[in-house]
């Protein structure tokens, strides 16, 4: 089983060939080809690889598949006694891709 462990906009993810993963949006139309580089750790069969802080030469190689808002959540603030309420609610934008490569 190969998989690798990398790096997009501060947060890590887990890649295998085939899987989709949504990370934080990212630049490009659906189709486009997006690459990361900055891969933290990667496996192949028994075979560990842990970078310090990357492992060179590795890279997860990706298609983007859509653009999408994520569900809403609701963000509600109140102090007791002092009648103040405030309710706010965000959706996330994200990226899907499909990993194609995983190369380490």
């Amino acid at each position: 089983m190969t998989y690798a462990i990398f790096k997009a906009a501060g947060q890590q993810f887990r890649a295998e060939k085939g899987a989709m993963l949504r990370v934080p949006r990212l630049q490009g139309e659906p189709g486009d080809k997006v690459t990361f580089d900055e891969v933290l750790l990667s496996s192949r069969d028994d075979t560990v690889k842990a970078g310090a802080p990357v492992v060179k030469g590795a890279k997860v190689v990706g298609e983007i598949v859509r653009h999408a808002r994520d569900k809403k959540i609701i963000v509600f603030r109140f102090k007791r006694r002092k009648n103040y309420r405030k309710k706010t609610g965000h959706r996330q934008d994200f990226t899907e891709i499909r990993i194609t490569d995983v190369k380490g």
